[in-house]
């Protein structure tokens, strides 16, 4: 189902399979199976992965979540917790190069499919697996979920203004980093691999990946023992005209404007006049950016942001307008690039995907464009692997697959 050409993609001939639920394992799958591997989904039979169960609507039953996370996939029912669901795992991983899961910890262990028995299998079985708060220490065995990460590794203090109530990221960031984090293991342990012949244990979490996004600012805690503190419209540690002003009818990013550009930011804000005030060579103090940043709220106010974006197109000021969602994606460049795309389905319908955000100009990365249903592909994976119709019927009376 991937469009992705098997012999263009730069992991062509590579296997994955994808035990992993929601989105920290899934999404990691996702963007292999972008860069051209064969990915299976395997869930367990008539429940599937909980990410199917976050639906559009009371009378939408699609899921955003799984069809992002798991498009381009085949899909295998089978309930890895039987030992026959087990084994049939086992036999998949004989010629497997990477098996992806974010279970708690030791849960695979716990069905006989941890890194050590599989390698037995397969010695060059690279074994990624995902978790919320780290594969050693007390926390361990404790589940949890984006928010989970997103709370305990500081990010939710770091948003919105002083003196407001703490607030998450309004996506499941922590999972993303997380999926980013384990794809880089990932590949770095096929590369290795290429050396050695072995594969080996990758191990991430929601937790690392949290303090890993937010490295700059907690090496700032770390050499100063001050806590950055909120956003405040902008960054706590960057001080220069770094943030978003409220318009006429939005908000608008300055983002950033070096000391010889200054005159061309009063002159474009219609402000010339600040440029003979006094207060202007006290920008280096906290009075005098205090000054600024309020005369240039008043200024941004007047127009509208579309006003704004075209009063600085062509000068020197870096900016952006603050956008949702719908706005983004009638942005021409954003399909132009393919960071949203669109395509046919292998069952004939048109879809509109997230697409990649790599670039590769000799081994292009590209979607699928549609997600497996439950165990779609159960039959025909089984079939690969020497299963008799009489037999794969007896599994799925059984549960099985």
């Amino acid at each position: 189902m991937s469009s992705t050409n098997a012999t263009e993609g730069p992991l062509a001939g590579i296997k994955v399979i994808d035990v992993g639920i929601l989105v920290q394992g899934p999404q990691a799958a996702a963007l292999l199976c972008d860069m051209g591997a064969e990915v299976i989904k395997v869930e367990l039979p008539n429940v599937g992965d909980q990410a199917r169960y976050i639906v559009l609507g009371p009378d939408d039953f699609r899921s955003a979540y799984f069809n992002a996370c798991n498009r381009g996939k085949r899909g295998l029912s089978l309930n890895l917790s039987d030992p026959d669901g087990a084994a049939i795992l086992k036999r998949l991983i004989e010629d497997t190069d990477v098996l992806i899961s974010n279970f708690t910890a030791d849960t695979l262990d716990e069905w006989g499919l941890g890194y050590e028995a599989l390698s037995e299998i397969n010695p060059a079985l690279i074994w990624a697996a995902g978790n919320t708060f780290g594969p050693n220490g007390d926390d361990r065995d404790r589940k949890g979920a984006d928010l989970a990460a997103q709370c305990a590794g500081g990010l939710v203090m770091t948003t919105g203004r002083d003196g407001d109530p703490p607030s998450p990221v309004g996506v499941t960031i922590a999972d993303h980093i997380g999926s980013l984090n384990m794809a880089a293991g990932i590949l770095a342990a096929l590369h290795a691999r290429a050396s050695s012949g072995r594969g080996q244990k990758v191990e991430v979490s929601l937790l690392g990946g949290q303090i890993w996004a937010q490295a700059a600012e907690y090496t700032h805690y770390l050499m100063t023992g001050n806590v950055p503190g909120r956003s405040n419209y902008g960054h706590p540690l960057i001080r220069g005209l770094y943030r978003i002003y409220e318009t006429q009818d939005g908000w608008f990013g300055l983002i950033g404007v070096p000391p010889n550009s200054i005159d061309e930011l009063l002159i474009s804000v219609e402000r010339p006049d600040m440029l003979v005030d006094e207060r202007i060579a006290t920008l280096g103090t906290e009075e005098g950016r205090t000054w600024l940043l309020s005369e240039l709220g008043r200024a941004f106010a007047k127009r509208t942001t579309d006003e704004w974006c075209a009063t600085f197109e062509g000068t020197s000021i870096r900016y952006a307008p603050v956008r949702d969602y719908d706005e983004t994606a009638a942005d021409h460049n954003v399909w132009t690039n393919g960071y949203l795309t669109s395509g046919v389905d292998d069952q004939g319908d048109e879809q509109r995907v997230v697409g990649s955000p790599i670039h590769m100009s000799e081994n292009p990365l590209e979607p699928g464009m549609r997600a497996p249903s439950l165990g779609e592909h159960t039959d025909e994976i089984l079939s690969e692997l020497g299963y008799t119709e009489p037999t794969i019927a007896s599994l799925r009376e059984r549960g099985i697959v």
